[in-house]
This record gives structure tokens, C-alpha cells and sequence, in this order.
């Protein structure tokens, strides 16, 4: 049976990731001349600290500290967008952010993100950075589900929309 080949098969015949288009072109850390395992560890490193960040920021909010939930939320959210640096590369993630697919999801991403702030800091009300916090999740899950070919259609279908 031949070796399947793709994201998932880190195991490929030499013990060397294979070739995907997350590690074609320029990275955005090149110029540190890091390996792809290195660079998929740095990846996996801060997705890792930045979803530990986001966790601490959210239990903060449960304890009425919006101050600190909103810093460490943010915070985790993007070093965890710093992450795709490590794959793709920061102008290449920017380019796919805004394709007309994923445009409407990564504003409301964006503005989310900033109404946590807004919620936290200037309304001072939890309620409204709950409410934040789940419209990012839902705009962060359809961007995500984007790249994923007939992802959003079966979603739809699931909901019957």
C-alpha cells in the first residue's frame, strides 16, 4: 500500500514533512531560517499559548475583571493569528483574509474583537463582551469553514438555510 500523501501524513518516507502549499513561498520568518518542523512547532506554540491565554482572559470575565479579560483575550486571539506567520506567511494570510469568501467573516472578526474592547473598557459590561466573544467565535468558525471545500453549504444544510 503506497504512503498517502497530504497535510495529515507527517510520517512521509524520508521522516520529513511533505511538500504542502502551507510552506510553499515566503514565511514570515525566513529570514530566521527556521526548518518546517520548526516552523510547524512555532505554529502549534502559539496556537497553544494563545488558546491558554484566551481560556485565562475568559475565566477572568466569570470573575468580573473585564479589564484583564479583555487584555488577555485580545492577546490570545492574536498570537494565535501570529501563528499562520509560521505556515503561510503574514501578507499571504492577509491576501486570503479578505478574498470575497471570507471578507464579511473576517470584519466581523476584526470588529468583534474591537467591541470586546469596547464592551470591557468603555460600557464596562460583561453581558455585552459574552456577546462579543461568541459573535467572534461564530465569524472565526464560517471564515475557518471557507477554506474547507463545500463546508458552508453543508452547514447551511444542517441549519435548513
Amino acid at each position: 500500500m503506497a504512503a498517502s500523501k497530504g497535510w495529515f501524513n507527517l510520517e512521509a518516507a524520508s521522516g520529513t514533512i511533505p511538500e504542502t502549499q502551507f510552506f510553499e513561498g515566503d514565511s514570515a520568518f525566513k529570514f530566521l531560517g527556521l526548518t518546517r518542523m520548526q516552523r510547524l512547532y512555532g505554529f502549534g506554540g502559539c496556537l497553544a499559548l494563545g488558546f491558554i491565554l484566551s481560556i485565562l482572559g475568559t475565566a477572568l470575565l466569570f470573575v468580573g475583571q473585564l479589564t484583564s479579560f479583555a487584555l488577555l483575550y485580545a492577546l490570545g486571539t492574536v498570537i494565535s493569528l501570529i501563528g499562520t506567520g509560521f505556515l503561510i506567511g503574514f501578507l499571504k494570510q492577509f491576501k486570503l483574509m479578505f478574498k470575497p469568501i471570507r471578507v464579511v467573516a473576517t470584519i466581523v472578526f476584526i470588529a468583534s474583537i474591537v467591541l470586546i474592547f469596547v464592551g470591557a473598557f468603555v460600557l464596562k459590561s460583561g453581558i455585552l463582551c459574552i456577546i462579543f466573544v461568541i459573535i467572534e467565535y461564530l465569524a472565526y468558525t464560517w471564515y475557518t469553514l471557507s477554506y474547507i471545500p463545500y463546508a458552508r453549504s453543508a452547514v447551511l444544510k444542517v441549519f435548513g438555510l
